[in-house]
């Protein structure tokens, strides 16, 4: 049995994976506010954790302006969404579920 990616599996990235994975689709972004309200997380968490799924090539940050407001757009990358299905199956089939 191969060890489930270290990336996705820290509880606080397997729920981020996971709303990015069933919000988004192939290509949708979604903004640093409306993830964080989404989640529940305090701004410097979810800074960390998708910093640490960034450098994992699983999620993108474009940081850009509205105006003169700072914004920053996240998505899931289709490597991000390859390995968050492999994740689920593998930690499926570990408990002995369906995908």
């Amino acid at each position: 049995m191969s060890e489930l990616d270290p990336a996705i599996h820290a509880p606080a990235r397997l729920r981020l994976m996971t709303a990015l994975h069933e919000t988004l689709a192939d290509g949708d972004e979604i903004t640093f506010p409306v993830l964080q309200k989404q989640l529940g997380m305090t701004a410097g968490n979810l800074t960390t954790h998708l910093a640490k799924l960034e450098a994992a090539g699983y999620v993108t940050l474009v940081k850009t302006f509205a105006g003169r407001r700072p914004v920053t757009y996240i998505t899931l990358t289709p490597v991000g969404r390859s390995a968050f299905r492999a994740y689920r199956t593998q930690l499926l089939d570990l408990l002995g579920g369906k995908p």
